[in-house]
Order: structure tokens, then sequence, then C-alpha cells
């Protein structure tokens, strides 16, 4: 008679299921969670929305403003990158989408061209409200910051009257499709153990239980690949009957690896995403007068919505259009089509999309940190003048901006080697690999230039 040979478990920093340390397993399954972490920010963001709308006109000294863009707004691709979509289980929007439902929500199912257009609708609305920031100053205007936040408030409410679940942020929001690209980077992954979830017929981590709702943004947690739609709530690791859920740590960008069903507006939205970071770099440098200047003389008006929109759509453009440059010379060595590697190798570009976000956020949390807790100051009355809101000098800050960037181009050259390797024989490797990683480094080396160049503050 052998003996059965013991396996050691993996820890929890091997691959192992966090779910085993007992502190984290109880709190995820507490009745108080996520609620203890809900509320407090939405009590937090309707101080915020005072702040945007009926306190200070001027930026510099409006606490709502400091809050938004100085610090969540920089944050917020760190905790993607991290923690996965854990923001979008203790939104405040997502919480009053909870709400409206509870008393007033009529349950209707998703409508059918929001789930075959939802990404696209995202894309829109990303490029859109990106496009207004700078047309119209929603950043630097406290007022039109409180006007964008109180219209996404108006659709939360809207959708979570009509429509099941979490309808606005599964297929409306514009953080939507941007949380569900970064969280594919991100280290914590939850799924389902699928020799367990193979036998188990009730899908409660779908449907719900007395203990917790189903999953809020329509995923089967027994059969997701995906993190771009888990929000860590919890609800299914509440529900499931078999402790079949996993939470685990992961490489970063490992998703990114082997996506089994790409898309291409995911793919687009990479590249755009790409194309936005060059924008907000652009227009916050000192050249940015000068290179207005030239616009004005070349396209005969004065009007900023004009020069503007061109400088965006050019910005926006230059990304997509060498991705699909590089994509058809890849085809002319795998054989696939320019369509196809666009879809496929657009995932690569996330790893330095986020890493380029963060550099660029990191200026106005390193560089204007202060002013939070300046603007705080003014709620009791206290005024702070002239004093700096820097935490750390230019100098440190590019050279953190410069890290990340050389960390999301490693993130995204072996995202790309890796694609290649997953979907091509050994002969085709190379020949699609190269390419790739030449874009990689064009596209790096653009970050790079721009990061070198003097910004001009916004607090």
């Amino acid at each position: 008679m052998t003996t059965p040979i013991q396996r050691p478990t993996p820890s929890i920093w091997n691959g192992g299921n966090l779910l085993q340390n007992k502190w984290i397993n109880r709190f995820l399954r507490s009745r108080w969670y996520p609620g203890i972490i809900q509320w407090p920010t939405l009590l937090i963001f309707m101080l915020i929305m005072f702040q945007l709308v009926l306190g200070p006109d001027s930026a510099h000294d409006n606490f709502g403003t400091a809050m938004t863009w100085v610090l969540w707004w920089p944050v917020l691709p760190i905790i993607f990158l991290f923690l996965g979509r854990f923001w979008c289980a203790i939104c405040p929007f997502a919480t009053i989408n909870d709400l409206v439902q509870k008393f007033v929500g009529n349950n209707r199912p998703v409508p059918r061209f929001l789930k075959k257009y939802g990404i696209w609708i995202i894309d829109a609305l990303f490029i859109l409200i990106t496009w207004s920031d700078h047309v119209f100053g929603v950043v630097e205007n406290p007022l039109g910051s409180g006007i964008l936040m109180l219209t996404l408030t108006t659709g939360v409410i809207a959708s979570g009257s009509f429509f099941e679940r979490r309808t606005f942020c599964r297929y409306v929001c514009f953080l939507g499709g941007l949380s569900g690209n970064y969280a594919r980077t991100g280290m914590l992954s939850l799924r389902g153990t699928p020799d367990i979830c193979a036998t188990c017929t009730v899908a409660s981590c779908y449907k719900g239980t007395e203990k917790a709702p189903g999953c809020p943004l329509f995923e089967f947690p027994k059969t997701m690949t995906s993190s771009a739609n888990c929000v860590i709530c919890a609800d299914c690791i509440k529900n499931c009957p078999n402790d079949s859920i996993q939470l685990t740590l992961r490489p970063p960008t490992k998703e990114l690896w082997f996506i089994r069903k790409p898309k291409m507006e995911e793919a687009f939205l990479s590249a755009v995403i790409m194309g936005i970071v060059f924008v907000q770099n652009v227009t916050m440098l000192e050249v940015w007068t000068g290179m207005l200047n030239w616009l004005e003389r070349v396209t005969g008006t004065t009007n900023y919505a004009v020069t503007f929109s061109i400088t965006f759509a050019i910005a926006i453009i230059i990304p997509v259009a060498l991705l699909g440059l590089t994509s058809w010379i890849a085809s002319k060595f795998n054989k696939t089509t320019l369509i196809e590697n666009f879809t496929r190798f657009g995932y690569a570009i996330i790893a330095l999309d986020v890493a380029a976000h963060i550099a660029h956020n990191l200026f106005h949390l390193l560089a204007e940190g202060k002013s939070i807790f300046y603007t705080a100051l003014g709620l009791f009355g206290v005024e702070v003048h002239g004093a700096s809101p820097a935490i750390l000098s230019m100098g440190e800050i590019q050279l953190l901006q410069f890290g990340l960037i050389a960390l999301g181009f490693i993130g995204s050259l072996y995202t790309a080697y890796r694609i290649s390797k997953s979907n091509h024989a050994d002969g085709k490797i190379w020949g699609t690999f190269v390419p790739y990683a030449a874009l990689m480094v064009l596209l790096t080396a653009m970050n790079v230039v721009l990061f070198t160049l003097p910004m001009a503050m916004r607090m």
C-alpha cells in the first residue's frame, strides 16, 4: 500500500489563497464588508460635492477640487494595480445605485444595445469627458467638477431606478472601461476553483442568496477568467456553498498574457488612453502656449475649442495609428489579419498606459499634495498663503516618473512577447514580437520626452 504524496499548500505569497488567512477571510465574509468602507466614502463624497458646488470659486482654495483631482484621481490607477477594481466596490456612485434599487428599482433586464455596445459607449464618454475638461475647464473650475459629478449621479439614479444590478457601472460609467483595462494588470485575482465549480449547479455566486446579493456586475465567478469586471465585493465569497472562491496574488500583467476573447473596443481604448496621457502632458507643458499660437496661425482662428480639438484628435490618432501600422507589419510575418493583431496586441499597451497614467498623476499628487491639507484647514477658517503645495521637488518627482515608465515598458514588452508566444508557432514568434517591441520602445520614448519638460501646476 502506497502512501499518498502530500503536497504543501502554497503560501499566500506564492499563489496561495488569501482567504486561508483567518483575518482576511473573516473580514470579507463579515456583514460589515464592504459597507464599513462604503458609507464613510459616501459621506466624504457628499462633503466634496458640497464644496464643489457651494464652496470657494477658486480651485486653489476648494477642498473638493483638491480631494478629487489631487488625491482621488492620482490614487485611482494605483488602486487598480494593487487591488484590481476594489474601488468600484466602495465607489459612492455604486452605493447610490444600490440604495436607489433597494427602494424604487424596477430591476428590468439590461437593454440589448448596452450589452452589445456598452464598451464603445464607455470609450466615447471617456473621450468626451476628457475633451470637455480641457475645453470647459472642468478640473480648474470647482463648479464644473460639481456639474460633472452631478451628471454622473443623475445617470446612476436613472439606471438604478430602471435596470437590474449595477448596469451603469458595467455598461455606461466612463471609469468602467478604464478600470476594467487596468484591473487586468492588477496583482489581486478572484476566481472559482475549477474542479469544485464544475460540479456546482446552483450558481449562487451569480444569483445570490439570503447572505448577499448576486454578482453586481453580471459575472459568473465560477467561470470567470478575467478581473475586468470583478470589484472584490466578496458577495460571491459569502454566497458560495462550497468555499470554492479563491483570492490570490499574481504577477502584474499576468492576465494580459492569455486573453481568451480579445475585444477590439478594449484594445482600441488601450491605445486611446495612451493618446490621452500624451495630451494631458502636452497641455501642461510650458511650450503649450507656443504650440497654441502656432495652431492659431495655421487654422486662422483663436477659438480654443477648435485648436485644442485638433491637438486632441492628433494625440489620440498617433498611438491608434501606430498600433495599426505595427499590426499590419506583424501580419506579414504571422499571416494573421491586421484586425486580429490589433485586437490581440492592443492589450500589451495597457501596462505602459497604467505606468504613464500614474506617472502623470504623480506630478499632481506630489507637486500639489499639500493643497489637500491647506484646503482642509480652510474648512475651519484657517487660511494658508504663500506656502508651497509640493511634497517632493521636481527632480525627485521626475526620477519616480522615469522609474514608473521603465517598469511600464518592461511590462508591455514582456506582455507582447507572451502574447506572441501563446498565439503563434515557434517560427512566427519573433517575427510577430519584434514589431511590437519597436512600438513599445517608441511609445516609451515619447513619454520620456514629455516627462523631461517642465510642467505647470493646477493648484
